[in-house]
């Protein structure tokens, strides 16, 4: 189901099956966005939870007593540890490692990790996560102000800019912006400033000053603290982490004028 669909009374049989076996004693592993399940059966209250990141803020919203980790690729909580969940896509494969480690023991689980090319998701969620937020606003002087900074975000001052785009007071913006996208203008323009980024360190060998200075930061220092904060690795590890990756997948060059794999 996508994130925030309407979901009052769809499952209601399988949570009272979820409560009745975590009340006999079982173990209950979720992957992606079956944490929300957990949630609707009343088992992640006060407990630490995650799921998909594109599910987090949809589980924080509806179960605000539920710790959601949203960075954690995996999570065991709950008495006893009983509780499990993955988060979003390859993450299950922790998740079998740590049920593997469980019933059979660490080593067992270490040794399938080796035989299956197992890379352990160490950095969390976060590095994969999309930072903004693309839908539309349905307020049109919002939405038209979203449609000007998707092309304009790396201009001096842009807040100041969508204001007077609005026709509105700067304040009187700022709360009609965050009332209607959840977030504050110039968090929005960060988010997007941070996203171009991203593309640049993965796509391109520009240095990180560079790549600063073209999403629209004077001051590479604090480009570097904000990416860091946002996306939970350094530019120099984002790139490390993810430039090889588009470099393999890229359609490449077969040297006789065509493109090889």
């Amino acid at each position: 189901m996508p994130p925030g669909e309407p979901i009052d009374g769809r499952f209601d049989v399988e949570t009272a099956w979820l409560r009745t076996c975590h009340e006999r004693g079982a173990t209950i592993a979720t992957a992606c966005s079956g944490a929300i399940l957990l949630a609707e059966a009343g088992l992640l209250d006060g407990w630490e939870a995650t799921t998909h990141w594109a599910y987090c803020d949809v589980l924080q919203q509806r179960h605000p007593r539920v710790r959601v980790r949203r960075n954690a690729a995996l999570v065991a909580t709950g008495e006893g540890q009983r509780l499990l969940m993955a988060g979003g896509g390859t993450t299950w494969v922790d998740l079998a490692l740590l049920l593997i480690a469980r019933v059979a023991g660490p080593e067992v689980a270490m040794q399938t990790a080796r035989i299956n090319l197992i890379d352990w998701h160490d950095i969390g969620q976060q590095p994969f996560a999309r930072l903004a937020r693309t839908r539309q606003s349905s307020d049109a002087i919002i939405g038209r102000c979203q449609e000007w900074i998707a092309t304009h975000f790396r201009e001096p001052a842009p807040v100041a800019a969508m204001a007077r785009l609005s026709g509105l007071a700067e304040r009187s913006f700022a709360r009609r912006f965050k009332a209607a996208t959840g977030l504050s203008p110039i968090e929005y323009v960060h988010l997007l400033r941070l996203e171009e980024a991203r593309h640049r360190l993965e796509a391109t060998d520009d240095p990180v000053e560079g790549i600063a200075n073209y999403a629209g930061y004077e001051d590479a220092a604090f480009f570097a603290r904000l990416f860091r904060r946002k996306v939970g690795l350094t530019p120099a590890q984002y790139r490390r982490r993810f430039r090889a990756m588009r470099r393999a997948l890229e359609p490449q060059d077969d040297g006789a004028g065509g493109r090889g794999a």
